[in-house]
């Protein structure tokens, strides 16, 4: 029993009371030593009213979508491929933000490149 004892208690909890009933949980808490055991039991409802959720039409077009798709492994190959892009390309931005100097200058070239693009294309184009 002291085995048993000695693994069952939680690192840092404060202990519950004994016997404690919440919302369909069963909380038993017993006594070992100077440590807290506690087991936890579930009690699954059948069947009410929260049972059947609406799922939110952003899903069903998503699963609608990905069952259009043919070659799946193909367009999950994209994906990944795409995720493992993304996360080089923060990787190199967050080298380059470590140099010295090259921050800075890179900072200007933007300013200076969107100052240009918006006098040369927004505010003086007919064709907006």
């Amino acid at each position: 029993m002291a085995t048993a004892c000695r693994f069952a208690a939680p690192l840092g909890l404060a202990p519950l009371p004994r016997g404690r009933v919440t919302a369909g949980v069963v909380v038993a808490v017993g006594q070992c030593g100077s440590k807290i055991s506690r087991g936890v039991a579930v009690r699954a409802t059948s069947g009410g009213e929260g049972a059947t959720e609406d799922v939110p039409e952003i899903v069903k077009a998503a699963q609608d979508a990905w069952d259009k798709v043919e070659d799946k492994y193909a367009v999950a190959t994209i994906g990944v491929a795409a995720i493992v892009a993304l996360w080089t390309a923060v990787g190199a931005l967050k080298a380059i933000d470590k140099l010295p100097i090259l921050p800075g200058v890179l900072e200007i070239v933007g300013i200076g490149y969107t100052g240009w693009f918006t006098y040369r294309n927004l505010i003086f184009q007919p064709d907006r």
